[in-house]
């Protein structure tokens, strides 16, 4: 029903920089909110971002300042960017997509990975 494709992932080196896209389609009305999840090895799953009907924006403490949710409702694209990179930001990215509020992901992009390395 919507499917979401992420692309922008690799490495890069610490205080480095990312865009990581989500390419939506499908039902595209259906959604309510769009959002990006990670994980990492021996981390539980954080949701690090999410954007509203509204535009309302909420991040993940720890990305907060450095990292930027947006859409783009004319290429059906949200898109993170993010800076300053860290080691601990090393993770499998998920775009994600909701179709109600307050409710957990309906949709799940297939990842990208991020690895911050020197």
């Amino acid at each position: 029903q919507v499917q979401l494709v992420e692309s922008g992932g690799g490495l890069v080196q610490p205080g480095g920089s990312l865009r990581l896209s989500c390419a939506v389609s499908g039902n595209i009305f259906r959604i309510y909110a769009m959002g990006w999840y990670r994980q990492a090895p021996g981390k539980q799953r954080e949701l690090v971002a999410t954007i509203a009907p509204s535009g309302t924006t909420d991040y993940l403490n720890s990305v907060k300042g450095r990292f930027t949710i947006s859409r783009d409702i004319a290429r059906s694209t949200v898109y993170l960017q993010m800076n300053s990179l860290r080691p601990e930001d090393t993770a499998v990215y998920y775009c994600t997509a909701a179709l109600s509020q307050l409710a957990p992901p309906d949709y799940w992009g297939q990842g990208t990975q991020v690895t911050v390395s020197s």
